[in-house]
């Protein structure tokens, strides 16, 4: 059976330098090129440095895309705890955020949006990988947005990784899938 995707999405990313942030904006930007007409990645740096703020807009539809600067999007993705209080300010109404649970401190979550905490660092240090938190917040973007086929995500990863690092890879994000579905 052939999954369903959407219209599309407008997608940020964020968290800090070296964690991946980037990695899963272009594993999804790419994957998504086979299911959208049009597609955009930017990335952007604050220091261009590991541990300092960074994040990257993902926009995929089968519209023509106006503008890729976005102030409010439909979907945010946050990786680092620090980086929540900011990213969820920029949801449009009834937009979805995907957060990282470690190192949070929810002190007026919106409720006008749909919000996913994950233990995703918990889960990739059992994997073996903080590293791997990226996709396995990915895994439950896709889980609950359905924008992206998982076969495509899948396909992506094989086209960039092998051996170890493929499978740890596809590990985290199927990972990914199954917290987002429970």
């Amino acid at each position: 059976m052939e999954e369903k995707t959407s219209l599309g999405d407008e997608i940020i990313m964020a968290g800090i330098g070296g964690t991946g942030v980037l990695v899963a904006g272009q594993v999804l930007a790419w994957a998504a090129q086979h299911h959208y007409k049009y597609v955009s990645w930017i990335p952007s740096y604050a220091g261009a440095r590991r541990g300092w703020p960074v994040e990257c807009t993902v926009i995929f539809s089968n519209e023509e895309v106006d503008c890729p600067i976005l102030d409010q999007v439909k979907t945010a993705i946050v990786l680092e705890s620090s980086q929540f209080e900011a990213f969820q300010s920029r949801l449009e109404k009834g937009g979805l955020l995907i957060a990282e649970k470690s190192g949070l401190k929810l002190e007026e979550p919106r409720q006008d949006i749909a919000l996913l905490l994950i233990s995703g660092l918990e889960v990739a240090v059992s994997l073996g990988d903080p590293l791997v938190n990226n996709l396995i917040l990915l895994g439950a973007y896709i889980e609950r947005a359905r924008t992206v086929p998982i076969k495509a995500i899948e396909t992506e990863l094989e086209r960039r990784y092998q051996g170890h690092r493929l499978e740890l890879n596809r590990q985290a994000f199927r990972r990914g899938l199954e917290l987002a579905a429970k």
